[in-house]
């Protein structure tokens, strides 16, 4: 496994992201974060619960490590060549230089998240397929160092380059964004994350969520995503999700 030590940023006076102008971009961010933060987390706690030679059980943690994974792989990969490129052609001379640095200083933690978070599912493979004391311990170890590199990786963007989505990326860049970016994720897994994006979000960002997916998305959740989301919740965590 690699192992990885995350710089952490230092203390700046800037905008509290809870105060941004409320755009798609940032609602979006915003929300992603969160859902890697507390899913990381839980998968850490739930982990410590279970039985360490239940594969069964193994497998259901495994496989959710690996969805969260992948999620924020891909969301890493959206910001690297699409967010960010974009974000800085539209800043004023000014401010682009400080912004590169910390694009910059964003990709090397992305990066060493990305390996984390490969790391991670395959040490989720290895438990669901032995078991034992050893292979569970290094998995909920995974988890829980990864939620804490992606607490600070996004405290840091969200200081440092979050106000500028704000401020600077139009409606129109971002639509463009989400058009260039896909999803790779199937019909299922997609309600399941759009379950778990809207979660803990405030009533503002989960409007803007919505309001941003396809209208056959937008359907699928009112008619049964909305309750498959649920009833995954509960099997996973033996109690219905936040919200």
């Amino acid at each position: 496994m690699t192992a990885a030590v995350l710089p952490r940023p230092a203390a700046a006076p800037t905008p509290d992201p809870d105060r941004l102008p409320s755009t798609a971009a940032v609602a979006y961010q915003r929300v992603l974060h969160g859902l890697a933060r507390r899913e990381l987390r839980l998968l850490a706690e739930l982990t410590s619960w279970a039985p360490a030679d239940d594969t069964a059980r193994a497998g259901e943690l495994a496989a959710h490590a690996d969805l969260v994974a992948r999620v924020v792989v891909q969301h890493h990969a959206t910001e690297r060549d699409l967010l960010w490129p974009l974000l800085l052609t539209g800043l004023p001379d000014g401010v682009r230089e400080d912004a590169r640095g910390e694009v910059r200083a964003w990709t090397t933690r992305a990066t060493l998240i990305d390996q984390l978070l490969r790391d991670l599912t395959t040490a989720g493979r290895q438990w669901a397929v032995a078991g034992g004391d050893r292979a569970q311990e290094v998995f909920a170890g995974a988890c829980t160092r990864l939620a804490a590199a992606v607490g600070v990786h996004t405290a840091a963007e969200e200081r440092a380059l979050l106000p500028l989505v704000a401020t600077h990326l139009t409606s129109a860049d971002w639509a463009a964004i989400s058009r260039a970016a896909g999803n790779p994720l199937s019909g299922r897994e997609q309600m399941l994350v759009l379950g778990l994006a809207l979660e803990d979000a405030c009533a503002g960002d989960r409007a803007r969520l919505m309001v941003g997916l396809p209208r056959a998305a937008r359907t699928a959740w009112r008619l049964f995503g909305r309750r498959d989301f649920r009833a995954a919740v509960v099997r996973l965590r033996g109690a219905p999700p936040a919200a």
